[in-house]
């Protein structure tokens, strides 16, 4: 099998429309806000990397999602395909490019699960959950944040 050219290798992927060092294009949100858009916008920049990109907006949808939250929910997913009655309580978004984004976390039983998907494939609804126990509710949506400032590009 030959090796790609390396024209071939910087020509960006179909799915990004202008690669540059320009934003990737706003979200829309019929009640959005200008204020909320660019919450959901910054330091947002696109990928190479599909897998990357799809965790980079993920991340920020989940982060807009829990400033939602009263001091005793916390984010949970419904994931077509998982086992049960397809809820878990998610711990952890990860992703290894260029095509797997997981979710990690507990099955309504408490179990640890881990989804791994194609990121083609990724239906999430999310929803809220009562936090368990006396212990405060979880915000993953900064440790994200945090994850996909340290992959951004320069």
């Amino acid at each position: 099998m030959s090796k790609p050219s390396p024209a071939a290798a910087a020509t960006p992927p179909v799915f990004v429309p202008d690669w540059d060092d320009k934003p990737c294009p706003e979200p829309v949100l019929p009640a959005a806000t200008p204020e909320r858009t660019a919450a959901l916008m910054d330091g947002v920049r696109m990928r190479e990397n599909p897998a990357e990109w799809a965790f980079v907006r993920l991340s920020k949808l989940i982060q807009d999602f829990e400033q939602g939250l009263d001091k005793d929910e916390e984010v949970g997913a419904r994931i077509v395909g998982l086992p049960g009655d397809g809820t878990m309580s998610i711990d952890d978004v990860g992703f290894w490019g260029p095509d797997f984004i997981m979710f990690l976390g507990k099955n309504a039983d408490g179990k640890p699960v881990r989804l791994i998907q194609h990121y083609g494939q990724i239906n999430v609804l999310l929803d809220v959950r009562k936090r368990p126990g006396e212990r405060e509710a979880r915000r993953i949506g900064f440790q994200l944040s945090e994850l996909v400032r340290k992959t951004n590009p320069e």
